[in-house]
């Protein structure tokens, strides 16, 4: 195969998890010439996956918005891919522009945006409802002039399927990893973890509220969005229990999570996280720890069916408190809940199916 694909992203690191170590190094192995455009970041060859770093110096969010995409979109012209996959809504009318050079263009949505929108803190409020429908409006204009769709969750796969038909999702499961069920000891440490951002929304005021008047451990791990969010958290009387990771690579993330029972992915009821699909809910079941999860009921159905966790009201201190209790009390019912999450993994939330899809979908984006 000698088929050149260009992944575009204007916002994320270029050794992000779904695009590279997911996307881009399985389209490598599998004989493409992969090349990854990322804003600010820096060029090398990693994994054989060609990463070209461009410079584009910003100020402000509307300018990172206007300049980056300019920068991405006359870097990519001079690649002349095969495919173009993007990955970023601000590139939108560019994909428009590569669409209208004949080229073949996949717009991969990370994100239900016009959900997404609703809970934006730096948009007013009285706007948004306005902004979330003109830019949905506009997303499904430019989505049924590209080539295809790849779509991170069943949920947001359904929406573009009425604008685009050549529309797949490839979910954000976790790659499998050597596992050894010995790691699940029942004299692990008292602690539970979090892992990811660490905003409001995704309720970790809450959880070190539900810590607090325990003797168990918070194993926190994330950057603060904003910086200054760390400062609220540190005024908490459940602060004292909790040990502070900071950003942490892969490997850190792992340990973190071994030693932990538990993982809480406690996020808000907002309209953008109902039927989203959390990343580190399938990291905690890859490694064999138990979830306690927000009573969501697209996530309540996963849990249930794998029987690899509880959900609990996320604004809820004390069910929170009483569900983190009954994890560190019953090693037994955790362990066996981690390994069941374990077995769902291997059986069907993994990369490797969704690899499949991924490899199945570019084939036919090549041949129809």
């Amino acid at each position: 195969m000698d088929h050149k694909v260009c992944h575009i992203t204007t916002v994320h690191s270029q050794k992000d998890v779904r695009i590279f170590y997911k996307e881009c190094c399985s389209l490598s192995k599998n004989g493409y010439g992969v090349t990854l455009l990322v804003a600010n970041g820096k060029s090398e060859i990693y994994n054989e996956v060609q990463i070209i770093g461009v410079v584009v110096p910003v100020t402000s969010r509307l300018e990172r918005i206007r300049k980056t995409s300019i920068a991405l979109y006359q870097e990519a012209i001079k690649i002349n891919a095969s495919i173009y996959h993007f990955h970023d809504p601000e590139f939108l009318p560019f994909a428009l522009k590569l669409t209208k050079l004949g080229k073949r263009v996949i717009y991969d949505v990370h994100e239900d945006v016009p959900r997404q929108i609703l809970a934006k803190f730096w948009i007013p409020k009285l706007l948004r409802k306005l902004t979330s429908r003109i830019f949905e409006k506009y997303e499904n204009y430019v989505a049924s002039r590209l080539t295809g769709i790849i779509a991170a969750t069943p949920f947001i796969r359904d929406r573009f399927v009425m604008v685009n038909p050549r529309t797949i999702d490839i979910n954000n499961y976790p790659i499998i990893k050597e596992y050894n069920p010995n790691l699940y000891t029942r004299d692990k440490e008292r602690s539970v973890c979090y892992v990811g951002g660490l905003n409001e929304n995704r309720g970790i005021s809450t959880i070190i509220n539900a810590v607090n008047k325990t003797d168990v451990r918070l194993n926190l791990a994330g950057e603060y969005d904003p910086e200054s969010y760390k400062l609220a958290l540190e005024k908490l009387n459940g602060w004292k229990n909790v040990k502070e990771y900071g950003f942490v690579n892969p490997t850190e993330v792992r340990d973190i999570l071994i030693r932990s029972i538990a993982g809480l992915v406690t996020l808000k009821p907002l309209v953008n996280y109902l039927d989203s699909l959390p990343v580190k809910m399938f990291e905690y079941m890859e490694v064999g720890i138990p979830i306690i999860a927000s009573n969501f009921p697209y996530w309540r159905s996963i849990l249930e069916e794998c029987n690899c966790g509880i959900c609990v009201d996320p604004q809820n201190e004390e069910e929170i408190r009483s569900v983190i209790l009954e994890m560190v009390n019953n090693p037994e019912k955790s362990e066996k809940m981690g390994r069941n999450g374990r077995v769902a993994i291997e059986q069907k939330y993994n990369w490797r199916i969704e690899e499949t899809k991924l490899l199945s979908f570019y084939d036919k984006i090549l041949n129809d």
